[in-house]
């Protein structure tokens, strides 16, 4: 890999080079699970009612939002973040889970929360402009070496 080639830093403790070399490989698995584990709970609620959630208000808010047809954008998100969720945690179809979270990321951003504003704590467009970018880094980078698609010895 192009990163693998560049030179090691320097680090202020030396000692500490060795631990992180030693952890190193869990890194990227804990970027895609964490995304996975992001978006898993969204769909949970969205589609089983979890935590307040109900799919008909989110039908209902869908449709305010000009996402039409209401019920299948409602549901295909609320499958995504569930089983796209599993999928990214698992590290099973990285490449394209991550690339349908991207576009629904995108949608997320530039359709839904840029007229609010920047700021996630008014639901404007910050998260999910970071979550998209962290998306696309995962389509580029895939599962890694701790994946099922690795495991499989697959990869889209």
């Amino acid at each position: 890999m192009a990163y693998q080639s560049m030179d090691r830093p320097r680090y202020v403790v030396p000692a500490l080079g060795t631990v992180y070399s030693a952890i190193e490989v869990y890194s990227w698995p804990l970027v895609r699970a964490a995304t996975g584990f992001f978006f898993l709970p969204h769909g949970m609620q969205k589609l089983f009612g979890f935590w307040g959630g109900d799919i008909a208000k989110t039908v209902e808010g869908f449709a305010k939002q000009g996402l039409h047809p209401a019920w299948f954008w409602a549901h295909y998100i609320g499958w995504l973040e569930f089983l796209g969720g599993i999928c990214l945690i698992l590290g099973l179809l990285t490449r394209p889970v991550a690339a349908l979270f991207a576009g629904f990321m995108f949608v997320a951003a530039f359709h839904v929360h840029m007229q609010i504003g920047w700021f996630w704590t008014n639901r404007g467009m910050e998260v999910p402009i970071y979550l998209l970018l962290i998306c696309l880094a995962i389509v580029i980078r895939g599962g890694g070496p701790l994946s099922l698609d690795s495991r499989f010895g697959r990869e889209i």
